[in-house]
């Protein structure tokens, strides 16, 4: 894929995400930089460290959105972390290194995928081959004194059913296939940090040891074909290569979003339940900054990898993190609030809006959902207002507000009748109105 230039991938996220242009732009320069770092020859290249971002804003208002449909765009491996789950050495919880770990595990994942697609059509002939043995076996293929008549008259036979095979007559027709069965270790490990790690790693060790027992299961030809294509796919796969090129985009092009970074920020001198907040960004420290990290597939260096941070920060603010860990967060973007005219935007611009989202839901029912422009200013009114009387969700709120005005209609399809229903502002205010009005209810509906 051609890598996008920053105006291009600002497009794109414009697709999907609702304003925050400064965001977009700060991730759509650091995404483009990563492109020509690797353009760079010599020694230099290695010097040049991304420039990890921190966005700051309430939830809802499209920071993990931001993130991800950056990886999508950049086919790069990409995993979404709560800061808020780590703890410090000495604590019960996951270790900081594990994002690592589970970013090289979503590298290989993908790439085992590419290089499936690549051998695919490969593997399904070689599945059907099989197939073709077990419904047609030869007995004397082996036979030395088999005569070239009854070889011929073997083959023409096995032409045929190949033919049949290709035109789908043998679809439903029950075979019997062996498949392997993975030794089931059960075994859990409990210990400090990283210890869940170390039991992945014993249990690979163990189960590679054991051998795999076969059984013999019967299916339909359609499904024994998905089996043994697998099977034969992982055999023309190269995993030393798999494993090589996975390393490669971990290192180079992957992304970790930590999300709710400020819930690791706080200002409790050492007292309380929270204790391990300075001892998280510690730990953090070395990864975000660059360090060696030991998986199952070998040695990764996070040296290049791109960390997007995000947070609230109601009660704390970026100032109150650990100098060292703001240094390694050069770049700051402040998130917008959405406003009305952002949430009218929502529901309807977007290739995932939520409106098309409902009346995907609808049409399954054979139904015919429909919005007047009235009725999404009416939601997007609602919604604003809701926010601005409790807690500011931003576009999440927009979910709450559209289950409850569609709830009766989504409760009662199918149903015989009208298969049209037609959504307008007097809709729409008669069904939110006296929630909206009700601070008990809004606070427990809404």
């Amino acid at each position: 894929m051609k890598p996008l230039t920053p105006r291009q991938i600002v497009k794109e996220l414009d697709r999907y995400i609702v304003g925050q242009k400064n965001a977009k732009k700060a991730v759509a320069i650091a995404l483009r930089n990563r492109w020509r770092r690797q353009q760079v020859e010599g020694k230099l290249r290695d010097e040049i460290m991304p420039n990890n971002i921190i966005m700051i804003g309430s939830t809802g208002v499209g920071k993990t959105e931001i993130a991800r449909r950056l990886a999508s765009l950049s086919n790069a491996p990409f995993i979404k972390v709560e800061a808020s789950k780590f703890t410090e050495v000495g604590y019960v919880g996951r270790d900081v290194e594990s994002m690592v770990r589970d970013l090289m595990d979503t590298a290989v994942t993908m790439v085992e995928r590419e290089k499936e697609d690549e051998v695919i059509e490969m593997a399904e002939l070689l599945a059907n081959e099989r197939i073709i043995d077990i419904l047609f076996p030869d007995d004397h293929k082996n036979d030395p004194k088999q005569s070239k008549e009854l070889k011929e008259r073997h083959e023409r036979t096995r032409e045929r059913i190949r033919k049949k095979l290709e035109k789908g007559e043998f679809e439903g027709k029950m075979i019997e296939v062996e498949v392997s069965d993975e030794p089931a270790i059960g075994m859990q490990i409990f210990g400090p940090m990283g210890m869940e790690d170390i039991g992945m790693n014993i249990k690979d060790m163990i189960s590679g040891s054991l051998p795999k027992s076969k059984r013999s299961k019967k299916m339909t030809v359609a499904d024994a074909r998905e089996i043994l294509t697998e099977n034969e796919a992982s055999k023309l796969i190269d995993h030393e290569e798999v494993i090589r090129i996975s390393r490669e985009r971990t290192e180079n092009d992957g992304i970790i979003f930590l999300d709710e970074i400020d819930k690791v920020v706080g200002n409790n001198n050492g007292v309380g339940p929270d204790v391990s907040r300075e001892g998280v960004q510690r730990d953090l420290l070395p990864i975000v900054e660059g360090s060696n990290v030991n998986t199952k597939y070998g040695v990764v260096s996070s040296d290049h990898i791109l960390f997007i941070a995000a947070g609230a920060f109601h009660g704390s603010a970026p100032s109150d993190m650990i100098p060292e860990l703001q240094g390694r967060f050069p770049i700051r973007v402040e998130m917008d609030k959405l406003t009305k005219e952002d949430f009218v935007k929502i529901l309807t611009h977007p290739q995932s809006a939520l409106i098309k989202q409902y009346t995907a839901l609808l049409g399954a029912e054979n139904v015919d959902l429909e919005f007047n422009d009235a009725a999404i200013k009416a939601v997007a009114e609602f919604a604003s207002e809701v926010n601005s009387k409790m807690e500011n969700i931003g576009a999440r709120r927009l979910h709450t507000i559209m289950t409850t005005l569609l709830e009766d209609h989504l409760f009662e399809q199918p149903k015989r009748g009208n298969k049209k229903i037609k959504i307008t502002a007097t809709v729409v205010r008669d069904s939110l109105k006296d929630i909206v009005e009700d601070p008990d209810l809004s606070r427990y509906i809404l």
